[in-house]
């Protein structure tokens, strides 16, 4: 009888789990096995204005669509596991602060980071508040993924110069993005 409450169990909790697309790179396949995910990036589109390839090309750097992705956890000693150093979640990896505020300004109180179409509508509206704010236009892929990394105040300081690595992350989800429109532009969906 354990087994079968186990077994059921463990169905169960599995069936919570929502797993990223298994051809990630390919944006036609992952919204030919994500049907639902094409709908949703468009809708964020239509509102705020960001690209679909944008949308895409930020998830998939900050969280290769994984729903409930966290940052890694740093171990003490090596054999302790210690606190993480952000509070990072989900498909968008949205702070808990950015998150209360794009929950405040939206007045989406329910939207969950692990939620995809939530997180694409978040994207959206994170992009162009650095539009509005910052004047990055829409299309610049490079400055606003900065702007998305270090928040619009580190990117009106210039906190991104003091690293080089990220510099050549943005330069990775810029061409992620004109990757992701070449593959949209032949997707038969």
């Amino acid at each position: 009888m354990k087994k079968f409450l186990v077994f059921f169990l463990f169905l169960g909790l599995s069936a919570c789990v929502t797993l990223p697309p298994r051809h990630s790179e390919d944006l036609c396949a992952t919204f030919v096995e994500k049907d639902e995910w094409l709908d949703d990036a468009q809708k964020s589109y239509q509102k705020w204005g960001i690209p679909i390839p944008v949308i895409m090309a930020i998830m998939y750097q900050e969280s290769h669509y994984v729903s409930d992705a966290k940052p890694p956890r740093p171990w003490l000693l090596g054999f302790i596991p210690w606190f993480r150093e952000s509070s990072a979640y989900g498909y968008a990896q949205a702070k808990d602060e950015t998150w209360d505020d794009y929950q405040r300004s939206t007045k989406r109180f329910s939207a969950d980071r692990d939620d995809f179409s939530d997180a694409a509508d978040f994207i959206g509206w994170y992009c162009y508040i650095s539009h509005i704010k910052l004047q990055i236009s829409k299309s610049d892929i490079k400055n606003l993924y900065l702007a998305y990394h270090e928040g619009h105040k580190g990117y009106r300081y210039k906190t991104y110069l003091k690293k080089a690595w990220l510099s050549r992350v943005a330069d990775k989800v810029s061409l992620k993005a004109k990757q992701f429109q070449q593959q949209l532009a032949l997707c038969k969906i």
